[in-house]
């Protein structure tokens, strides 16, 4: 059975966000030490996640926590604030503040 948690609106943008996915995608255990010891922001706020989604799966009880691997991870883009930055001469420069959601499925080996 597999166990699923969604973040919404996080703050980093989607191409960041899959960087640090890919290096988690089939990984079982491991990928937990993977987001912990990473120096990005992107892998924090997916640990959290791949925390939620091991959590949703051991409320169940028949799951085997120990034989869960990351069967799918997937960062999409989600709306963009548009914001401006006054510049000289009386110009204005559109300042573009990504989001994502990202998405976690554990499931069974």
């Amino acid at each position: 059975m597999a166990s699923k948690a969604v973040g919404r609106y996080l703050r980093f943008s989607a191409h960041k966000g899959r960087m640090v996915a890919t290096w988690c995608a089939g990984a079982g255990r491991g990928a937990l030490n993977i987001l912990k010891f990473t120096r990005k922001n992107a892998a924090t706020h997916i640990r959290k996640i791949m925390d939620s989604a091991l959590a949703n799966a051991n409320k169940d009880g028949s799951v085997n926590v120990d034989r869960l691997v990351v069967k799918l991870i997937t960062v999409d883009e989600g709306p963009t604030m548009r914001r401006f930055m006054t510049r000289s001469m009386g110009r204005a420069y559109r300042i573009r503040k990504r989001s994502c959601h990202v998405t976690v499925v554990l499931d069974e080996r």
